[in-house]
C-alpha cells in the first residue's frame, strides 16, 4: 500500500500535515506532492493499493483509521461530480503536479525529467530556439509576448556574463498558478531555466520568488541543492532572491532593480534587458509557467504542443479560478476554449446556484468580463477585445450578489497602493480615481464623475511609465462599459442595485416581524425598538447600517433596499 497526501500551500491551510502525522503515527510511510488543482477538496488523500488507487477527498485526522479499514467503502471517497475538474483539461505544466514527489529528484528523472537539458547539449543553441518558435509559445506572465524573439534577442547581445531570471514575483489578488508549479513539479522550472541558459549562454540563473511563498521557496531551493548534487548544475550556478511583496517588481525592469539591490521601480525602455538587463548586462527574464512549457517542447518537439491552442495562441493556459464558482482551483484548458466550458463544466458553475454576473481576469491589471461574453475564447487576441487581458492567469468569478462599483474600487485600491510613485500620472491619478470611486459608494457621487473616471483612465494610461499604471484603470473601464447602469444607480438614485454599498442601504422591518426582540438585541446602535411579540421598527437616524439585524432575523422581517 503506497499513501500520498496532498501538500501543496492549499493542502496545509486544510489540514493536511495533521493528516500526515496520523498516518505517521499508525506506522504507516506517507509520500508528499503538490496540489492536484482540486483545491476546494482539500485534504486529498490517494491510497494506491494492488494496482488501484483510491482518491479521498476532506480527510480529516479522526478519518484515518476508517479509510484504512475498508479503501472501497469509504464514504470519503471522491464523487463521480467532483472529478469534473480534471475532466475537460489538457495538463502540460500541470502533467507532474499532484503525481510526483517535488521533494524527490529520483521522480523527476524517473519519468524522464532532464532529459530535453540533456538533448539541448548536443543541439545548437539557434535549433533549440527554432523549436520554441515554431511552438508558438508565448509568454504566460501576462503580455504574451513570444518566448523565442526575447531568448533569441538575449543570445544574439553581445555583452558577457549573461542571466537568466524567474519571475515569480505573483501578486495578483486571487492567482497561485505559479506558486502551485513551484510547489508541486519545482524540476520542471529548473530545468527550464537551465535549457534558457543553454541557449542565450548565461552562467548564471536567479529565481525571484516572492517572500509570502515560503513552501515555494523552500522545494525550488531543496531542488537546486539535488541538480546540483546531480552534476546538472556544472555550467550554471542557481540560487533564490526573496522579493519583498512590491507588486511592481512583477514588471522587468523594476524587478532587475530590485535585484541589484536597489528599490523597485521601473526602467525607461529601451534599452530592453535583453541588451542591458541585470547589471547592464544582457538577461532573459520569463515566469515560471514559461519556463516549465520550454522542456515539454523541446522533449516532444512543437507539434505536440501545437496541437493544442489556437493559430495565435498556441498550447495551454494555466488558469486560478476563484471567487463564487462551486470548484474552485487550478485549471489547465487549450487556449481557446469558451470561458464557459471553464466556469460551468470545469468549475460546476456559480455556488448555490446563483446567476453568473462576470469574470475578472488579469487581476488588478485586468477587466470584467460579463455574462453576455461568456462564450469568449480564451486567448490572447479574444480576452484583450473584452477589455481584459489573459494576464497571468487569474480568474475571479463573480454572481450576481457582487457591486461592480466596489470591485472597480477594490483593485483600484490595490493598484494605487501598490504604485511605485515614480510617474505623476500612476502615483497622482490612481489616488484621484480612487477618491472618485470611494464617493460613488458612499452615495456622495456628482452627475459628471463617470465622464471624468473615463478622462482620467485614458490619460493614465498614456502617461505612466510601466504596465502597473498603463493597466491600472482596465477594471474600471470595463466595469463602466459594461455596468454603466450600476454607476448611475449609484451616483443619481444613490442606490447600489447589488445591495453591497452599505451607506447606500435602507433596513427597514416588514410585516413578517414577530416581535421576538432578538434584532433589538443585536443592533449596536440601539436604533430597534418595539416590545415583545408586537412588530418593531428601526430609527433610521440612529441605524448604522451594520447589518447586524439582517443577520441574526430568522423570520425574514428585515427588508434591505
Amino acid at each position: 500500500m503506497r499513501i500520498v497526501v496532498g501538500a501543496g500551500s492549499c493542502g496545509y491551510a486544510a489540514g493536511a500535515q495533521k493528516v500526515i502525522d496520523r498516518f505517521q503515527a499508525l506506522h504507516k510511510p506517507v509520500e508528499l506532492t503538490g496540489c492536484v488543482g482540486m483545491c476546494h477538496l482539500e485534504p486529498i488523500v490517494d491510497v494506491y493499493d494492488d494496482d488501484q488507487m483510491y482518491r479521498f477527498v476532506h480527510v480529516q485526522p479522526d478519518q484515518v483509521e476508517q479509510i484504512l479499514e475498508d479503501l472501497a467503502e469509504s464514504d470519503l471517497l471522491i464523487q463521480a461530480e467532483d472529478t469534473t475538474i480534471l475532466e475537460g483539461q489538457q495538463r502540460i505544466v500541470l502533467r507532474n503536479c499532484g503525481v510526483i514527489n517535488p521533494e524527490k529528484i529520483e521522480d523527476y528523472l524517473a519519468i524522464g525529467g532532464y532529459s530535453a537539458y540533456e538533448a539541448c547539449q548536443e543541439m545548437e543553441p539557434a535549433e533549440v530556439i527554432e523549436i520554441i518558435k515554431q511552438s508558438g509559445l508565448r509568454g504566460r506572465g501576462g503580455a504574451g509576448f513570444p518566448t523565442w524573439f526575447k531568448l533569441n534577442a538575449a543570445m544574439n547581445s553581445p555583452g558577457r556574463p549573461k542571466t537568466m531570471v524567474c519571475n515569480a514575483d505573483e501578486g495578483d489578488p486571487g492567482a497561485f498558478m505559479d506558486r502551485s508549479i513551484m510547489e508541486g513539479d519545482p524540476h520542471a522550472v529548473i530545468e527550464g531555466m537551465l535549457i534558457g541558459a543553454r541557449v542565450i549562454g548565461a552562467n548564471e540563473g536567479i529565481f525571484y520568488i516572492r517572500a509570502e511563498y515560503p513552501l515555494a521557496i523552500h522545494r525550488m531551493q531543496l531542488a537546486i541543492d539535488q541538480a546540483k548534487e546531480h552534476g546538472l548544475l556544472d555550467q550554471v550556478s542557481l540560487r533564490i532572491k526573496a522579493g519583498a511583496g512590491a507588486f511592481v517588481c512583477g514588471e522587468e525592469t523594476a524587478l532587475i532593480a530590485s535585484l541589484e539591490g536597489e528599490r523597485g521601480m521601473p526602467r525607461l525602455k529601451p534599452p530592453f534587458p535583453a541588451q542591458k538587463g541585470y547589471f547592464g548586462q544582457p538577461t532573459n527574464i520569463n515566469n515560471v509557467e514559461t519556463l516549465a512549457n520550454i522542456p515539454y517542447i523541446v522533449r516532444h518537439g512543437a507539434e505536440a504542443f501545437t496541437r493544442y491552442g489556437t493559430d495565435r495562441s498556441a498550447g495551454t493556459k494555466v488558469f486560478a479560478l476563484t471567487g463564487k464558482v462551486k470548484k474552485g482551483g487550478l485549471v489547465e484548458v487549450p487556449m481557446g476554449v469558451p470561458l464557459r466550458h471553464v466556469i460551468y463544466d470545469i468549475g460546476g458553475g456559480i455556488v448555490d446556484d446563483r446567476e453568473f454576473k462576470a469574470v475578472q481576469m488579469g487581476g488588478p491589471s485586468g477587466g470584467c468580463i460579463p455574462k453576455e461574453l461568456l462564450d469568449t475564447p480564451v486567448d490572447y487576441e479574444h480576452i484583450t477585445q473584452t477589455g481584459a487581458i489573459v494576464g497571468s492567469g487569474g480568474m475571479v468569478v463573480m454572481d450576481d450578489t457582487t457591486c461592480m462599483v466596489e470591485m472597480a474600487r477594490f483593485f483600484l485600491n490595490f493598484t494605487c497602493n501598490e504604485s511605485c510613485g515614480k510617474c505623476t500620472y500612476c502615483r497622482i491619478g490612481t489616488k484621484r480615481m480612487l477618491e472618485i470611486l470611494d464617493r460613488i459608494t458612499k452615495g456622495k457621487g456628482r452627475p459628471d464623475d463617470i465622464e471624468l473616471l473615463e478622462e482620467l483612465c485614458y490619460k493614465i494610461k498614456e502617461g505612466s511609465l510601466c504596465g502597473l499604471g498603463q493597466t491600472a484603470p482596465n477594471p474600471v473601464l470595463t466595469t463602466i462599459r459594461y455596468f454603466r447602469d450600476e454607476y448611475e444607480a449609484h451616483i443619481h438614485d444613490k442606490k447600489c442595485p447589488a445591495k453591497q454599498c452599505a451607506e447606500l442601504l435602507t433596513y427597514t422591518i416588514n410585516d413578517q416581524c414577530i416581535g421576538c426582540t432578538v434584532c433589538a438585541k443585536a443592533c449596536p446602535a440601539d436604533a430597534i425598538t418595539g416590545i415583545l411579540k408586537e412588530k418593531h421598527s428601526i430609527d433610521q437616524s440612529l441605524c448604522i447600517k451594520c447589518g447586524a439585524c439582517y443577520s441574526r432575523c430568522r423570520f425574514e422581517a428585515i427588508t434591505v433596499n
